[in-house]
Order: C-alpha cells, then sequence, then structure tokens
C-alpha cells in the first residue's frame, strides 16, 4: 500500500549549549567522569585548532550536522583561539545558522599547560575576538562571552569578562554544577562565595543574558537568585547521562520560573541531535518519577516548548525567534508524518502527530532563518 504522508512546519530547535570544537570525537571517550574527561581527552584536541586548516573542517561537518538536524539556532563554545573562533562565525554565517559564538577563556587550573592564556592575553584576545566579529556585521551571529566555567578561571579572569559582557551588552555562557566533584572544587577555589552561583554573581556574570549549562546540584536558593537575575540554565541531560554527572530536577527548575532550554552538549553528549536532547530530557524526568512518586513527569509538550522556545527565552532571542508569531524570523523546519493507512493520517489531531514525530521523527528539510512573516 501507498504511504501517505503529512507535512507540517514547526519552529526551528534551539541548541542552547555545543561545543563545536568538541564534534571531532563525539560518540568516543565517554568513559571518565568530568574532570578526568576534560584534561585527558578535551583539552588536547581543542589545542589543536590553532590550526585554521583543521578548524575549518570540522566547524563546516559541525554546521551542516546541525542544521541536519534541524537545529536553526545554536550557542557554541569554540576554543581559546581568536582566529579559529572568528572563522565558525563566519561558517555560521555562509550556512545562514543563527549562532551565538564563543572564544573560550581560561587561565588557570588546566593540566595541559599550552591550553590556557595569561590573564592579559585572555582579555586582549576575548577583545580582540569580539570587536571582529561584530565588525563583520552578520545578520544572524553574534559573540557570546565565555568563560569556561569557574574551575578554569582566576577571580581576576572572571572580574574582567563581566566588566568586557556588561561594557559591550554581550551574552554570556559558561558551565555550573554539572558534577559533584566540581562542585566540590569550585568551593575549594572561591572560599569567600557562598555556592557555586554566587562565584559568578560576584563576578557580574549572572545576568538576564546568560546560560550556564547543567545546573545539575543548583540548591532551591541558587534557583531563586537565577531567577531574580533573569539568567537561564541549559539542560543537556545526553551529557548528565553519559559521563555520569547528574540529572537535572527540570520540574524544579520550571516551577522556580528559571528560564530553561536545551543542549546538546557535543561532545560529552554524543548525539547533535535537538531531537535526542528532547527525548533525553523526557526519560531523566521518568527516571526521576520513579525514584519519587511525588515527581511530575515532564511532557511531551514541555519538552518540545524547551527544545523551540525555551531554548530561544534561554539565549534572549525569543523576540526574534522560537515560534510562529507575526514579527519574527521565519527559523522553521519542515517535518512529515507518513502511514500506509490512508486515513490514519487524519484519524489523530494534530497533538498525537507531534508526540509521534518527536518520539520517532527525522528532519528532512530546513528552511533560510531571517523571513519575515
Amino acid at each position: 500500500m501507498t504511504p501517505t504522508t503529512t507535512w507540517f512546519l514547526m519552529p526551528g530547535m534551539v541548541d542552547t549549549h555545543i561545543h563545536a570544537s568538541q564534534y571531532s570525537y563525539s560518540g568516543t571517550a565517554l568513559d571518565l567522569p568530568l574532570l578526568d574527561w576534560l584534561n585527558t581527552y578535551t583539552f588536547p584536541v581543542e589545542s589543536r585548532y590553532k590550526d585554521l586548516d583543521y578548524a575549518r573542517n570540522v566547524y563546516t561537518k559541525v554546521l551542516k550536522r546541525t542544521l541536519r538536524n534541524g537545529t536553526t539556532t545554536a550557542c557554541y563554545f569554540a576554543t581559546i583561539h581568536t582566529d579559529a573562533s572568528l572563522l565558525l562565525g563566519q561558517i555560521a554565517d555562509d550556512f545562514g545558522q543563527r549562532a551565538l559564538v564563543g572564544k573560550v577563556c581560561m587561565d588557570c587550573n588546566s593540566t595541559v599547560p599550552y591550553y590556557k592564556e595569561p590573564l592579559k592575553e585572555c582579555k586582549d584576545e576575548t577583545l580582540r575576538f569580539i570587536r571582529e566579529l561584530l565588525k563583520k556585521e552578520y545578520a544572524h551571529v553574534k559573540p557570546v562571552v565565555t568563560p569556561r566555567f569557574a574551575v578554569s578561571c582566576s577571580s581576576s579572569l572572571l572580574h574582567t569578562l563581566g566588566k568586557i559582557a556588561k561594557n559591550n551588552d554581550l551574552h554570556i555562557q559558561s558551565h555550573i554544577s554539572e558534577n559533584k566533584e566540581e562542585v566540590k572544587l569550585v568551593k575549594q577555589l572561591f572560599p569567600d562565595c557562598k555556592s557555586y552561583t554566587d562565584v559568578y554573581l560576584k563576578h557580574d556574570l549572572l545576568t538576564d543574558k546568560t546560560v550556564m549549562a547543567h545546573g545539575c546540584y543548583l540548591s532551591d536558593e541558587e534557583l531563586k537568585i537565577f531567577h531574580e537575575r533573569g539568567a537561564a540554565i541549559s539542560h543537556c541531560p545526553n551529557s548528565n547521562l553519559s559521563l555520569a554527572s547528574g540529572m537535572l530536577n527540570v520540574r524544579n527548575v520550571l516551577n522556580h520560573k528559571v528560564k530553561l532550554g536545551l543542549g546538546t552538549d557535543v561532545a560529552g553528549g554524543y548525539s547533535p541531535s535537538m531531537l535526542d536532547a528532547l527525548r533525553r530530557a523526557m526519560d531523566t524526568s521518568k527516571v526521576l518519577s520513579m525514584q519519587d512518586a511525588q515527581h511530575q513527569t515532564l511532557t511531551f509538550e514541555e519538552a518540545f516548548r524547551l527544545a523551540t522556545l525555551g531554548g530561544s527565552e534561554a539565549l534572549s532571542l525569543d523576540d526574534q525567534t522560537g515560534n510562529f508569531e507575526v514579527g519574527k524570523d521565519f527559523d522553521a523546519l519542515r517535518a512529515s508524518f507518513s502511514s500506509t493507512d490512508g486515513s490514519f493520517c487524519f484519524s489523530f489531531c494534530f497533538q498525537v502527530i507531534l508526540e509521534k514525530f518527536l518520539n520517532l521523527g527525522r528532519i528532512l528539510y530546513i528552511c533560510p532563518v531571517a523571513l519575515s512573516m
């Protein structure tokens, strides 16, 4: 019997946290906890991006792959290399993807001695990166201030980056409370701060244009601060499970009215697909429900929102994208639902079709961004 196909448009998906530079080893090297994983695999690989030919090869593949998986907006970590980070911005513009691109900043606590920058060099190169990327006047690619995380940044560097972000009204991205050992280490490194959140707060890095990845171990008090500051969290369930870091209680985050989106966190997360992130977010919520009968499981409608409008809210881009409100850019995916039963597609409401697509579907076509509605 000839299949019947129903086509529909949906908002493009928003990846609020992805390491473009780690794409080359995604799907491998997941045998260690976070801090060991960074020193053993991540920092040596990222150091290769001083070679622009290598960077161009990998970054081109990243853009093609994420777009093929329905990501019309992405918030990228690059590396400490300014020219390679600028190249990532150029490639994103060439492919028409909406992107926030961050040159990574880190000046301490790397066991790979050649993969960090002195404070002054980090400051100067960050300013050069911002200046040159803004000078390009790309329609949909902007810089994001990117301290790697509190462990790899001195207090002086964090203060410097906070000032740079404020003076230039820029987005900020980093990591927070991903792994228990990391949380303990941050307490040792910043003894005058009450919490991991307080570290970023005291360094002016927690704003309404900040997105922090993970947040698995944030307390209710910290979530309250996130809400008050308008800062967002990127939930990266594939990575959290793959590196055995933890499980974010999304329901608790939403109950605190904190902005929340989804991230693939390649390569801690092995899939660049936001459909995978959405499915694993629901799986994680179900596991928490099995552990606690009072936990309210995440619905597929809520997960869909996190992958689209929730992500754009987390990146403070919801005035431009995330849904099909009049006046926003037309960041869209064309999706389909097929059946060998000619009447099957039409016997269900769209809600059922959407649920089946989210659980079983794949992306077929990406419409160009920025077509005004």
